[in-house]
């Protein structure tokens, strides 16, 4: 079989003969111009109507551009003010915390100056009851920080309830208004002697119950009622909650009422330890 001749043209001869073209075109426009009008108006004809739909085009693609780098703008401003705006909510939370820290510590200042006789030591509530109600619950303080059992506790204005268990880094405190718990008080304005019972049941309306009141006294609505001498656990004098709705019972000999605690139970941070604890064998001396 014969081979196929390939033939190859130097590009530098494409070049000469497309530029003598393209000088030739020029020539033959300016010596024949009035001849060319025609043949200029065809091709404006022609090219001018691909000209606008081409600007047309390209309107719209620049509009386009415009509006997706309007809208990229957009999106990342909107994404720097949700970081922005995380950032500052992030901020005010630590500082409504910060608020909460300090006025739980003024509160356990004030605390701590009403009743400066007593030593105490500060703990904070690390787990409490399911109820909500912190009828039980643990504080983060124990023997290395000198708490024992029986020792008294104390919250916002007043009486919490009293140490039941120590470890050494941790406590268990039953509050009074446990069902289990019974505190003996005293009727501040009058030193009429009562009984101070936890009911979880009524502490859903706000108080617990107040027993063993002398049923010819009588005694306002308001009265304060404070821990009593002959409480042999409790120190005396700190104040447990406001007496109401006294009201004799069926024996016509004693009244009953209710006590609402001067303690919020529902929202409990920090609390004052008493680290002193009720001298039994000073109270078996007093009664005798």
């Amino acid at each position: 079989m014969r081979k196929k001749t390939k033939i190859t043209i130097d590009p530098k001869y494409v070049l000469a003969a497309v530029l003598i073209f393209c000088v030739v075109l020029g020539v033959i426009s300016y010596r024949f111009e009035d001849k060319m009008t025609p043949i200029r108006s065809a091709a404006g004809n022609a090219v001018i109507p691909m000209q606008k739909g081409i600007n047309s085009i390209g309107r719209i693609l620049s509009d386009k551009l415009d509006y997706l780098t309007t809208m990229k703008k957009t999106v990342d401003e909107n994404k720097k003010l949700k970081e922005e705006l995380a950032k500052l909510s992030a901020e005010n939370k630590l500082l409504q915390q910060d608020k909460y820290e300090l006025d739980n510590f003024r509160k356990l200042y004030d605390l701590d100056e009403q009743y400066a006789g007593y030593p105490k030591v500060a703990a904070r509530v690390i787990n409490g009851d399911p109820t909500n109600w912190n009828n039980i619950f643990i504080i983060d303080k124990g023997t290395d920080d000198g708490l024992k059992k029986n020792m008294n506790v104390m919250a916002g204005d007043g009486l919490v309830g009293i140490i039941t268990e120590v470890n050494k880094s941790y406590a268990k405190v039953r509050s009074i208004i446990d069902d289990d718990s019974n505190v003996y008080g005293t009727v501040l304005k009058n030193s009429e002697n009562c009984i101070i019972s936890g009911n979880l049941t009524l502490m859903k309306d706000g108080v617990i119950e107040v027993t063993g009141i002398d049923g010819n006294v009588q005694i306002e609505d308001g009265a304060e009622i404070v821990t009593s001498q002959i409480s042999d656990k409790y120190l005396p004098g700190i104040l447990i909650g406001y007496v109401r709705d006294l009201k004799k019972d069926s024996s016509n000999i004693t009244q009953r009422g209710y006590l609402t605690p001067v303690v919020d139970f529902s929202n409990l941070d920090m609390v004052f330890v008493i680290t002193e604890v009720k001298d039994s064998a000073e109270l078996e001396e007093m009664l005798k």
